[in-house]
């Protein structure tokens, strides 16, 4: 498989696939029982980030705390989709019921994916992201739906940065839900119960 990464599948009973992006620090196994809590029934598809940065895997470099490496993001998000698209012929996924859940820097390469790979993600579920980048060129992504869970409290993310991502995002087209929880970058229960409900409409 071109653009391989380290990754783990579980496959489930139903058609939809969640592509599990872990934040900093994580590791393929790290979001597994977010995606059982989110869709008990769907395959699992959970890479390892590549970029290292100070021992801690990572999806994309960044110059500083939310200062993003624009180039090197683009590549990574370019070989993300290619796995995602190799992977699904190799494990018999439905591509078009293919959802990225993502929690923070996880979340940035998966809306980065929705920008500049819009045939990837039918669908996508973004914990704690920000803008990753302003594409070029308007994506279309008028078929996708996309839920963004955000913390009031959260002291890396400014809440204006996940108001412009999800106005991006619309203005793309997306039908986007934006929620905000009494909480900071970390995931509450409230996060998953309302993302699982959310999913769960899409049927």
């Amino acid at each position: 498989m071109k653009a391989e990464f380290v990754h783990e599948f579980v496959r489930g009973n139903s058609e939809r696939t969640l592509v599990l992006l872990h934040g900093t620090g994580g590791d393929e196994r790290d979001l597994i029982p977010i995606g059982r809590a989110l869709d008990p029934n769907a395959s699992l598809l959970s890479p390892r980030g590549k970029v290292l940065e100070n021992g801690m895997p990572r999806f994309f470099r960044r110059l500083s705390e939310g200062v993003f490496d624009i180039d090197d993001l683009k590549l990574r998000t370019t070989e993300l989709a290619d796995f995602v698209t190799a992977a699904a012929e190799r494990y018999g996924i439905d591509g078009k019921r293919i959802v990225g859940v993502g929690y923070s820097n996880g979340a940035n390469i998966a809306a980065s994916v929705l920008l500049l790979r819009p045939e990837i993600f039918s669908a996508a579920i973004l914990f704690r992201a920000m803008v990753p980048l302003i594409p070029e060129t308007q994506p279309k992504i008028s078929s996708a739906h996309v839920w963004i869970g955000a913390g009031k409290s959260d002291p890396i993310i400014p809440a204006a940065q996940t108001e412009q991502l999800a106005e991006l995002l619309r203005k793309a087209g997306a039908d986007v839900t934006l929620r905000w929880f009494s909480a900071g970058h970390e995931l509450t229960p409230q996060d998953l119960s309302t993302a699982h409900e959310w999913l769960m409409s899409l049927r």
